[in-house]
């Protein structure tokens, strides 16, 4: 029977896995992993992604092995896609590709039009499903909602699936090579008509910066089966409440979002395991449950709204893949795009803005590669509104900061917080207000702002405002010691919100915005919760659309 290719992408893992069940059905199956050269040289692409891809990929092959099954084990090529199959197809004959459908960036997109040409000029079928609620060719979004109900009940595919077998790749047979703090598949080129076996490139080789968050979260299915247990079990207990401030966010967030980015837990498991623990929580009833029970089953209720917006998210990609590049609704053309400010953006990036809690977030994502929904909200609102930065530019810098950097959430949310939608509120975040608001003692921007640490809390959010002989008491000089704030705030912010207004304000920019809503707005029915900027509904408006704040990005 002809090899049927399980093309993994972001999708590592072998449990409630779709193409793996189908490509079992119809013969030999071959997992292969595909390093591509070009897709690693995109502007969102860091080191920290491909090292914890590679975690999970090693993880994933140790799963295949676990079968017990001749020839079970993951095969890794480096190479552009085509040209991997291509010389795959030479060599064993590929009857069928299977994977899961991908909403990348522009170039996963371009990557996968040109396997689909290749193959149709083969005549190997491409079969794809979904992982996500995501409808490919969604014209309107009225059922959409239903569709994702019934994907999310679905039972999970069975693992390992009926009738498995596994292709032997007309490769040399030592495919396993000691690496690191284990056993790994090696790596196969391409090279000069035959398949050479190397170690797995690096992140240099792969023309990435090599420095990586050096608190980041760990790859591989038990790091994220462990995250998902000690949420549901504890954690969420927290989660009501305790997700906006950057001090509580850590312990009360899910953290969940990497291992949802790279597909080593599936949607439809972590929203099945969430459901079950929330009906055995909320069983216990008020008289019996136990105060945690009571503070689970609220927090559980809460997260799940919010799993609901990570498919509606990247439903807007789906159905519009040039909103990764221009703006969703076009009256904004050229607002920010001529404007561009390389010193605001470099005093950004290294955290040097002037405000402290702004610095503080980035000194945290560049030791964790996270930060909780609301801090990342401020940072965008920063840089679009004080900074007046577009967010392209912003947005490919926070895709690498990212280690959940899923394309899907993150450009959307770019332009949500920037004010391009046409549809959304303004929501513009002061960072001295953030910080009283979830940092009132201070404690978080002293833990990542050292400098700051002996600054009386009077004087904290805005340092540059100390007499300066209180600043050399406490032993720091803003301009010196500590950046000054790169504007005035209170004129920038007035400065920025007029220019927004005024532009949404144009006849022409309303009239093209029912436009944006049909394609991309929500619907009656969404599940209960805060809308997309994370605010409760108000009495007066039951009637609007209920809605719930992302807070995975």
């Amino acid at each position: 029977m002809a090899v049927q290719i399980v093309w993994f992408k972001r999708d590592l893992r072998v449990h409630d896995h779709a193409p793996l069940a189908a490509a079992a059905r119809a013969g030999p199956v071959l997992p292969l992993y595909i390093v591509e050269p070009s897709l690693w040289q995109q502007p969102d692409s860091a080191a920290q992604h491909w090292g914890f891809i590679r975690e999970s990929l090693i993880e994933l092959d140790a799963a295949l092995r676990a079968t017990g099954l001749p020839h079970a084990r993951l095969h890794v090529a480096v190479g552009e896609a085509v040209p991997v199959l291509e010389a795959l197809h030479r060599h064993i004959g590929i009857g069928a590709l299977h994977a899961h459908e991908e909403t990348g960036n522009a170039h996963t997109y371009a990557r996968d039009e040109a396997v689909r040409r290749w193959a149709r000029s083969h005549g190997i079928a491409v079969r794809e499903a979904r992982q996500f609620a995501v409808i490919r060719g969604l014209r309107q979004r009225d059922r959409w909602l239903p569709h994702r109900e019934r994907l999310m009940a679905e039972p999970a595919v069975p693992w390992p699936p009926p009738r498995l077998t596994f292709a032997r790749w007309a490769a040399p047979d030592h495919t396993v090579a000691e690496f690191g703090h284990g056993e790994i598949p090696r790596a196969w080129y391409w090279q000069a008509g035959r398949w050479v076996p190397g170690p797995w490139p690096d992140a240099t080789a792969l023309g990435l910066d090599p420095w990586e968050p050096p608190r980041r979260q760990r790859g591989g299915r038990r790091a994220g089966e462990a995250t998902l247990a000690d949420f549901l079990d504890g954690r969420a207990a927290r989660y009501r409440g305790g997700i906006s401030s950057p001090l509580s966010a850590p312990q009360a967030c899910s953290r969940l979002s990497p291992y949802l980015a790279y597909g080593v837990l599936g949607l439809r498991e972590v929203v099945q395991a969430t459901r079950a623990r929330r009906a055995e929580a909320a069983a216990m009833g008020p008289a019996t449950g136990t105060a945690l029970e009571r503070r689970l089953a609220t927090g559980l209720h809460a997260f799940e709204s919010r799993l609901y917006w990570h498919c509606h998210f990247i439903q807007k990609l789906e159905s519009e893949p040039a909103l990764e590049w221009h703006n969703v609704h076009r009256g904004y053309d050229g607002l920010r795009e001529d404007d561009w400010n390389p010193a605001h953006f470099e005093a950004l990036r290294n955290g040097r803005t002037g405000w402290p809690l702004v610095d503080a977030c980035v000194a945290l994502l560049h030791d964790t590669g996270w930060l909780n929904f609301r801090m990342r909200a401020m940072l965008v609102s920063v840089a679009a509104y004080p900074l007046w930065l577009h967010w392209r530019g912003v947005g490919h810098w926070l895709a690498r900061l990212f280690l959940d950097y899923e394309p899907g959430i993150h450009w959307p949310q770019m332009q949500m917080q920037s004010g391009t939608t046409g549809i959304n509120a303004t929501r513009v975040y002061n960072p001295i207000k953030q910080a009283l608001d979830h940092d009132p003692n201070g404690v978080f921007v002293r833990r990542w702002l050292p400098a700051l640490r002996r600054v009386p809390d009077a004087w904290l959010f805005e340092p540059w405002r100390m007499p300066l002989d209180l600043q050399r008491r406490c032993g720091v000089t803003v301009g010196v010691d500590i950046p000054a704030p790169l504007v005035d705030l209170e004129r920038a912010l007035r400065s920025a919100k007029a220019r927004l207004h005024e532009r949404r304000a144009q006849p022409a920019v309303r009239a093209q915005a029912s436009i944006v809503v049909q394609r991309h707005g929500s619907r009656r029915g969404m599940p209960a919760g805060r809308d997309e900027h994370g605010r409760e509904p108000t009495p007066r408006r039951r009637s609007a659309p209920p809605a719930a704040q992302l807070s995975l990005w």
